[in-house]
């Protein structure tokens, strides 16, 4: 390897601040190091998470529906906070430094909700299983170490994925070809983790106390934090670009001073540095495109624009800080039709779960019953499926007749994915269907749980899984690629936004539902007793919003046009 070519040509350092050598950095070598960070906290965030709509029902004494709007909102809170580390990763700290700051709060929050759930005085005080009284300073600590989770979660989903793919220079063809399956292998150790998290950890839940059920978890973000720091010598570090607000805000005030003045038709006119490099901090330059050609105005030079001078970005800004933006505005569409996916996905831990209650539990003739936040695993066990049958086997078959790179373009996955998610919903609409018959037929409806094994729930988790793999690797993938090099971190959170925003759809969906079913003194479609209820009809709604969905998905796919580097091929 020539002197000039042992060096990453993306702007990435080690951990001196000197240019990354390949020879010692990055790459697979230190990805070990991120992928068992994630594997531990997601084992973490699983293992604390999945039961935790029963832990608001029994413990902390909530109504069904109150339960899992509380659980839904938390949810989403979990997937908005990544706004909030991903600008402090861009802008200041860099995703190192902020992973590991924001690690320490999480660590924090688990430690205070295992406390919560064992020290007596600040645990509930239970009369029975299903009979607790808790107080409201009780609830109110439960509540404070969730949203401490919540925000120490925040600094950490966006910068990790964006982290291990740092790892790999884009410069560099050979490396460029491990990213994608980074990405595979990435998400494939998230559903390991959660994989041990709702068997193992549910079961703890369920079976030995909430102590030992939080407190496992606080042990493995404490053993994701370790993994994290031993693999410091190996990382390559991207140095933070500056506030991506600020240099978004810049482009639109240029572009309104500049309202008036009209765009050269030859685009090489445009104002962009002399240098090899952007101006923006580890951020490569970015072709000019034709889209959103308004915004080119901040880019033309007019006389009152001193260029030989300090050039004021209020005032003109360069082609790649305005195409910046303009990969911004592209993203907007294809992240808005994740929310319906996500609502999707969001029933696993809420109506999947209450659904799951009210059904047989035992396994087989033995007298063993299993929690039924535990079929979760079907979804894990899934995504552990499809992603080496995807990266080993799809992908080479699809390469050969589509002859892209990757098999499949990140939109195309992202679309099969939407695809599949449409039949969960029915497949899970059709089992209520079937359990409320059976409620009618022998007219049980005091009766806790029905004659039909937890098990016919195994098909909508393992669909839910298979279009985990498509849609949401893809969207890693894709909001990575796609997105300004000094912008990553922001654009993932944004892809997450995503998991937050169906959250919140979905408990808005909830509400609404739960209001106008219930009039004139009906159980509506979610009562205490689903028995009674029809959540069916939920279910089936959110497999129309699925079908208008992927329609509309389908529409800007063909709109969207891929970001280009300069220098680099498509």
């Amino acid at each position: 390897m020539a002197e000039e070519d042992a060096y990453t040509k993306d702007g990435t350092v080690d951990y001196r601040g000197n240019p990354a050598n390949k020879k010692e950095t990055g790459t697979w070598r230190a990805c070990p190091y991120i992928i068992g960070n994630e594997f531990c906290e997601r084992l973490a965030y699983y293992g604390m998470s999945s039961n935790l709509i029963l832990y608001f029902k029994h413990r902390l004494n909530q109504q069904s529906a109150t339960a899992t709007r509380n659980n839904l909102n938390w949810g989403g809170t979990c997937y908005l906070t990544p706004l909030i580390g991903a600008f402090v990763a861009d802008a200041y700290l860099g995703r190192y430094w902020t992973i590991a700051c924001f690690s320490i709060i999480y660590v924090m929050g688990m430690t205070l909700l295992t406390i919560s759930a064992t020290v007596p005085g600040l645990r509930p005080k239970c009369y029975s299983e299903d009979d607790c009284n808790p107080t409201d300073a009780q609830s109110a600590i439960a509540f404070v170490s969730l949203y401490l989770i919540a925000l120490g979660t925040g600094g950490i989903k966006p910068c990790v994925s964006s982290y291990g793919a740092d790892q790999f220079d884009d410069a560099d063809e050979v490396e460029k070809k491990h990213k994608s399956s980074f990405f595979n292998w990435f998400y494939l150790s998230i559903n390991v983790g959660a994989l041990i998290a709702g068997s193992v950890l549910v079961w703890v839940q369920d079976n030995v106390s909430w102590g030992w059920g939080f407190g496992i978890p606080a042990i493995a973000m404490a053993i994701a934090v370790a993994s994290f720091f031993s693999g410091t010598r190996l990382f390559r570090y991207q140095k933070p670009g500056g506030s991506p607000l600020t240099r978004i805000c810049q482009v639109l005030v240029a572009t309104f001073r500049k309202k008036k003045v009209e765009v050269p038709a030859d685009k090489a006119l445009l104002y962009e540095t002399a240098d090899a490099e952007s101006n923006i901090k580890g951020s490569r330059k970015l072709d000019h495109t034709e889209e959103f050609s308004f915004l080119d105005k901040a880019a033309v030079e007019t006389e009152k624009d001193d260029i030989k001078g300090p050039v004021d970005p209020w005032r003109l800004c360069t082609v790649t800080q305005v195409e910046e933006l303009k990969s911004i505005i592209r993203l907007l569409p294809i992240w808005a039709t994740g929310i319906i996916f996500t609502a999707v996905y969001s029933q696993m831990g809420n109506l999947f779960v209450l659904q799951g209650e009210q059904m047989d539990k035992y396994v087989g003739n033995s007298n063993f019953q299993i929690p039924s936040a535990s079929l979760s695993i079907f979804d894990t066990l899934s995504v552990i499926f499809w992603v080496p049958v995807y990266d080993r086997i799809i992908v080479p078959v699809a390469r050969k007749y589509t002859g892209h790179k990757n098999g499949l373009t990140q939109l195309q996955r992202m679309g099969i994915g939407l695809f599949i998610s449409i039949f969960s919903m029915v497949s899970a609409a059709i089992l209520e269907l079937k359990r409320l018959e059976m409620v009618r037929r022998h007219n049980s409806y005091e009766l806790k749980t029905v004659p039909l094994s937890i098990f016919w729930q195994a098909p909508q988790y393992f669909l839910i899984g298979c279009a985990e793999v498509f849609t949401f690797i893809g969207q890693l993938e894709f909001f990575y690629e796609q997105a300004p090099d000094a912008m990553r971190s922001m654009c993932s959170a944004l892809s997450l936004t995503t998991v937050a925003l169906g959250s919140y759809l979905s408990s808005l969906l909830v509400t609404i539902v739960t209001s106008i079913s219930t009039k004139n003194g009906k159980p509506g479609w979610i009562p205490e007793n689903l028995n009674y209820g029809h959540i069916d009809y939920f279910f089936w709604l959110l497999g129309v919003l699925s079908v208008l969905n992927l329609c509309v998905f389908l529409l800007i796919s063909n709109w969207y046009t891929y970001k280009k580097p300069v220098g680099t091929l498509r």
